[in-house]
């Protein structure tokens, strides 16, 4: 069997295997380096299409692949299963809880957790976000239960409690979410129940921006609200969440009851960046040099939602979007071995690729430079940019054919109920990577 050559190669070890973390791991595949890839789950997961998996349009399967699967080919690296629980910058090593790593060089692709603005505690066991696949099959979970809850309810205020609906946060997964709680219940399980009525549900999307879709220009953001006002969904702008619990939601004193509170508000980076000692930003954020290494730490670097740095063009920093993430795992690959080389290393330079989100069926805003599209030709460009994302022909074609079906007749074929679920997301919240 042939094995990695640890002892006479260049020991890489890459902490996270997301967009960042696997692309880094790739753009390595022919340098004279032994890459260890830690990551606690044993998947690489297409995030982007998360919410599609908390609705009912597509199975986990569809949008996650093994990462042995995906680096079968790459010879020069190894998958570590595992959490990481420190990180020693002063002796080159990683530890798994008693287990140390050694490394030349460590590359910190950890990605981020949901972020409850202090509340996490009393506000994530009942207001549900999509950062994994546990995640998402939760979120599907309490989604389909409260229609199935409604059906049963033994007075009216209670069926309305189960099919109310709310979405906190109005960015591009907040809207994905809503539109698509509106078409299963206006469209997809309409003529499914006997005693309920899906489509008197109430989706209730809050952000506390003044509009929805903040990354994206406010024409287009006007134009998104009023494709969602013309699916029903009520939309809170400028309204703060004060409290969540089993009851429902407060929003700016308001009270509104609701069986299901979907989270899409915020984000923070893995909390393994403190674990660096090194100048963090206000959410956590390592404060990277031009080419992504940490202060007086050379042969480590951060990259993907983990890193901050701006971005020369517009002054801000870099988002943190796949496509972002990606070319900065490039970056540091390209890097190191330029260190290998003897070559000057070179700055990051983010590029601008657009932005993308769907409304609804058949509906999508698109901003490109200087392009700006809204409706059925915008969609058509989100489903060809993810589906060239998605890895395999086979699954493009089940992907293409389900959106395809979904679209002509309304039809979701992922609504199964799990009989229960393995891991809290109070658990997944302390594991760090």
């Amino acid at each position: 069997m042939e094995t990695l050559k640890s002892q006479q190669a260049t020991k890489v070890v890459i902490i996270g295997g997301g967009f960042a973390g696997l692309e880094t791991a790739r753009a390595l595949k022919k340098a004279p380096v032994s890459i260890t890839l830690i990551d606690k789950t044993n998947h690489y997961c297409f995030q982007p299409l998360l919410y599609q998996v908390a609705t009912a349009a597509l199975n986990p399967a569809e949008i996650a692949q093994p990462l042995r699967g995906q680096l079968r080919d790459q010879k020069n690296c190894q998958i570590r299963l595992g959490s990481v629980s420190d990180i020693d910058t002063q002796n080159n090593k990683v530890f798994i809880g008693e287990e140390a790593i050694a490394y030349d060089y460590l590359v910190l692709a950890a990605g981020t957790v949901s972020f409850y603005f202090g509340h996490e505690k009393e506000w994530m066991p009942v207001a549900l976000s999509l950062k994994s696949l546990a995640d998402a099959l939760d979120m599907r979970d309490r989604i389909l239960r409260a229609f199935e809850n409604a059906e049963w309810a033994k007075t009216e205020e209670e069926r309305a409690y189960y099919l109310t609906f709310v979405v906190v946060g109005g960015g591009p997964t907040g809207i994905e979410l809503a539109g698509a709680l509106s078409e299963i219940a206006r469209n997809t399980l309409a003529k499914n129940f006997r005693h309920i009525e899906p489509r008197s549900a109430r989706i209730i999307l809050v952000e506390g921006f003044n509009r929805i879709l903040p990354p994206f220009p406010p024409d287009l953001a006007e134009k998104a609200k009023q494709r969602l006002l013309k699916m029903r969904v009520e939309i809170m702008c400028s309204q703060h969440v004060e409290q969540i619990d089993a009851d429902g939601v407060v929003v700016s004193g308001q009270r509104i009851r609701a069986s299901t509170v979907l989270w899409a508000a915020g984000v923070r980076p893995s909390p393994l960046t403190a674990a660096l000692k090194v100048p963090l930003d206000k959410t956590g954020r390592v404060l990277v040099e031009p080419d992504l290494s940490i202060p007086e730490h050379k042969n480590v670097m951060a990259v993907g939602d983990v890193a901050y740095i701006i971005d020369k063009k517009t002054g801000q920093p870099v988002p943190g979007v796949a496509q972002g993430a990606m070319q900065m795992g490039r970056r540091a690959a390209a890097n190191i071995c330029c260190d290998l080389a003897g070559k000057k290393r070179e700055s990051f330079i983010y590029r601008d690729l657009g932005s993308l989100a769907q409304v609804g069926r058949g509906v999508a805003v698109a901003h490109i430079g200087r392009i700006k599209m809204v409706g059925f030709l915008a969609w058509c460009l989100w489903l060809f940019v993810h589906l060239r994302s998605i890895v395999g022909f086979n699954l493009k074609f089940i992907i293409l054919f389900k959106w395809a079906w979904s679209f002509f007749t309304h039809e979701r074929d992922s609504r199964l109920l799990a009989d229960k679920v393995l891991i809290s997301a109070e658990q997944r919240q302390k594991e760090p990577d």
